[in-house]
């Protein structure tokens, strides 16, 4: 199915894997299929608790964790593979003015309205082109996440990596898994510390409705 001449919507998932086959002793904890998320439901075309990348940005976050491991870390994901009827229920939530309930534990300083205007969450979203992933790194020594300054998905200026109100660790902690994701070609976003697309990306053009399964890519 085509929506027009520069992008194009498909339920192929044969560029796709399972993160936790291509990447083994990743932690995950896939937001959108529970319901502590900034919406608070379950969203829709998430069947499974799991992570699917594309197989080329499986590949370079292999690297990157083979990186972080060696430095006592692990990865631990919170979203990759988000399929575009997710993105849809996004923007029919952000139409929605009477629901809240989230409010004081995503965007406390923001009206809905403005998580769109200040990009936090997109119409279009670069996890449906599969090779976007949502992160951070998980301390083996203690199993807890390493501080970052904001929880994932905290909408606000401090989530910005370069939000200066943070303390120095970190900002550190920060800028350390900014500067190994772009070593293994990731780029970042400014307002997100946790979110990152694959610069070469296979499917720089295409947005995918397959749902978050494991028993989709088998068939």
């Amino acid at each position: 199915m085509t929506n027009d001449f520069k992008t194009r919507v498909t339920m192929d998932p044969s560029g796709f894997v399972l993160l936790a086959d291509a990447v083994p002793g990743i932690v995950q904890e896939i937001r959108y299929y529970s319901t502590y998320n900034f919406i608070g439901d379950r969203i829709d075309g998430y069947e499974e608790p799991c992570a699917l990348l594309t197989k080329e940005a499986a590949r370079a976050l292999k690297a990157v964790a083979g990186e972080v491991y060696v430095q006592g870390y692990r990865l631990k994901i919170f979203d990759a593979y988000r399929p575009a009827t997710a993105v849809r229920h996004f923007v029919l939530w952000g139409i929605e003015d009477l629901d809240l309930r989230m409010k004081p534990y995503f965007y406390p300083d923001l009206p809905k309205q403005e998580l769109f205007k200040r990009g936090y969450i997109a119409s279009q979203s670069s996890h449906s082109r599969g090779s976007a992933v949502d992160l951070t790194l998980l301390d083996m020594r203690t199993g807890k996440e390493v501080d970052m300054g904001s929880p994932f998905d905290l909408f606000s200026e401090v989530s910005h990596p370069d939000y200066k109100g943070v303390t120095e660790e970190q900002y550190e902690n920060r800028m350390l898994l900014q500067g190994i994701m772009m070593r293994h070609g990731f780029l970042p976003i400014d307002c997100e510390w946790w979110h990152f697309c694959l610069k070469d990306e296979p499917y720089p053009d295409t947005y995918f409705e397959f749902p978050v399964s494991s028993a989709y890519l088998k068939k």
